[in-house]
C-alpha cells in the first residue's frame, strides 16, 4: 500500500490523502477483483481535478453558475486576499479603538449607491430572505403572488424557504395573472408582510399580468405593513450610468434596486455578484426599521457574511461609486463592442487548423438573470467531432469550458481574458486533431 501511495505521487496531492486512496482501492480489489492500482490512479486523477485551480469559460454564460458565477474585480480579489491573510479591521473602529460593527463600511456604500436608509450585507440572498422573513413576519401571514412560488439553485424552493423561516404562506391570484386587487383582498390585520419576487430565473409570457412594485409599494404603506422585494440579481439601477450609452435591450425588463426602493419597498433583497459583479453575498438596502430588525434577530448571526467576501464586496462597490463600475468582470465582458469581439475570433480561427467560421449568436448573462435575454454578438463555430473534442478541451493543462449545440463544438470569447485566446487556439487544435 505504502509502494501504492508513492507511485500515485505527482506532486499535486497530500501524502495522506494518496495513503487514503490507495488503502481503499486496495480493499475493494480483495471484493470486486479489480485492479488497485488502475482504480487508485482514477481516483487520485479524479482528486487532482477538483482540487481549486482556473478554467477557461468559453461557453458564453458570463455568470457560470458551475464555473463559479461571478469574476470579481482584481482589486476586489487583492483586497479580499489581504483580509484572508491578515488580521483586519472587521468588527473594530479604528477611531475610537472600541469595538465596531461588521460591515459599516459597505453599508455606507450601500445607502450611498441605492438612496436607501439602511443596508446589510449577509452571505447570500437566500439568507437575507430568510432573515427578512424571520424578522419581520413573526409567524404572520405574508403575501406572495402564485406566479412567483419560485425554487431556486439546489431544488430550495420558496414555500419551504417561508415555512422553515417562520413566516407562513398566503398565496394570492393564480400562475399568470395576479392583479393589485388579490393582494388587498388578502389584507387583514394578521398579516405580517407583502413579498414580491421577481422571477430572474424563467417568464411567463402570453396572457399574463402582475401588480407593480409601485401599486404594491402604495398599498402596504396605507396599511402599515413592510413590503419585501426580492429583486433576484443585483442591477443598482435602471439608468446604468456606469456604462456608455443608453441600457442594453436585454436588460429591458430587469428591476433595478434604486428604482424598486423609489416605488415604495420597505426592504430591497438582491445578490452581491450576479448583475452586481462581487463576490456571493446577500443584500439588503431599505428603511432603518426594517433592517435593524433584521440586523438584530438572531438569525442573523447564522447567515452573516466572512469578512473576506464582505472586503471584496466593498470594493467593488468602490468601483460603482467611483464611476468604474464598467472595469467590474462582468460588464466589461457584458460591454464588448462586435469589433473587438469579431478581431478576436478571426485571430483565433486564423490559429487553428480545424474547420471553423464565425457565426452570430446570444451569449448569455448567467445565473438565473434576464432569463430569456441575450447579449448578441459573434462566436467560433468548431466543425469536428463534438463529444470527442469538447471532451479534450476539458483534459487540457488549463481546461477549456465550451458550448455543445446541434451546429457542433461553439467558442464564445466573450467570458474569455483575451489574454487566453492564444491557449484556446492551441486547445482547439490539439482536441479537434
Amino acid at each position: 500500500m505504502d509502494a501504492l501511495a508513492t507511485s500515485l505521487d505527482t506532486g499535486l496531492l497530500p501524502r495522506s490523502l494518496l495513503v487514503e486512496v490507495a488503502r481503499r482501492a486496495v480493499d475493494a480489489s480483495r471484493t470486486t477483483g479489480d485492479d488497485a492500482e488502475a482504480t487508485a490512479r482514477a481516483e487520485t486523477e479524479r482528486l487532482s481535478r477538483l482540487r481549486p485551480h482556473r478554467v477557461i469559460n468559453a461557453t458564453g454564460v458570463l455568470l457560470h453558475t458551475n464555473l463559479g458565477r461571478a469574476q470579481v474585480a482584481s482589486d476586489a480579489a487583492a483586497a479580499g486576499a489581504i483580509s484572508a491573510s491578515h488580521a483586519s479591521p472587521l468588527e473594530f473602529d479604528l477611531t475610537t479603538g472600541a469595538r465596531g460593527s461588521r460591515g459599516a463600511y459597505t453599508n455606507a456604500l450601500l445607502t450611498a449607491l441605492t438612496g436607501a436608509e439602511a443596508a446589510l450585507a449577509v452571505n447570500n440572498t437566500a439568507g437575507a430572505l430568510f432573515l427578512a422573513l424571520a424578522a419581520l413576519a413573526d409567524d404572520r401571514p405574508v403575501i406572495v403572488s402564485r406566479g412567483e412560488l419560485i425554487e431556486i439553485g439546489g431544488s430550495f424552493r420558496l414555500p419551504e424557504l417561508m415555512a422553515a423561516s417562520g413566516a407562513r404562506l398566503l398565496e394570492v391570484g393564480t400562475t399568470n395573472r395576479t392583479r393589485l386587487k388579490d393582494y388587498h383582498r388578502a389584507l387583514d390585520r394578521s398579516v405580517g408582510a407583502i413579498l414580491k419576487v421577481h422571477p430572474s430565473n424563467y417568464r411567463i409570457e402570453g396572457f399574463t399580468d402582475a401588480a407593480s412594485y409601485a401599486e404594491l409599494g402604495a398599498l402596504a404603506a396605507d396599511h402599515g405593513l413592510p413590503l419585501v422585494a426580492d429583486v433576484g440579481s443585483g442591477l443598482l439601477d435602471a439608468r446604468l450610468p456606469w456604462l456608455d450609452g443608453p441600457p442594453p435591450a436585454w436588460l429591458a425588463e430587469e428591476p433595478a434596486v434604486r428604482q424598486t426602493l423609489a416605488d415604495g419597498a420597505s426592504v430591497v433583497l438582491f445578490s452581491g455578484d450576479k448583475l452586481l459583479g462581487g463576490p456571493q453575498a446577500g443584500i439588503a438596502v431599505g428603511t432603518t426599521e426594517v433592517i435593524e430588525a433584521m440586523r438584530s434577530h438572531p438569525v442573523a448571526r447564522a447567515v452573516r457574511i466572512a469578512g473576506p467576501s464582505l472586503d471584496m464586496l466593498a470594493v467593488t462597490l468602490e468601483m460603482y461609486a467611483a464611476g468604474r463600475g464598467a472595469e467590474i468582470p462582468f460588464w466589461a465582458m457584458a460591454s464588448i463592442t462586435d469589433e473587438v469581439l469579431r478581431a478576436r475570433c478571426s485571430s483565433v480561427v486564423a490559429e487553428v487548423e480545424v474547420d471553423a467560421t464565425i457565426i452570430s449568436d446570444r451569449s448569455l448573462p448567467g445565473a438565473g438573470t434576464v432569463p430569456g435575454k441575450g447579449i448578441p454578438g459573434p462566436m467560433i463555430l468548431i466543425s469536428c467531432d463534438v463529444e470527442s473534442a469538447w471532451r479534450s478541451l476539458l483534459d487540457a493543462t488549463t481546461p477549456i469550458v465550451g458550448r455543445r449545440d446541434d451546429r457542433g463544438l461553439i467558442i464564445d470569447l466573450r467570458a474569455v481574458p483575451p489574454d487566453d485566446d492564444a491557449a484556446v487556439a492551441a486547445g482547439i487544435t490539439i482536441a479537434c486533431r
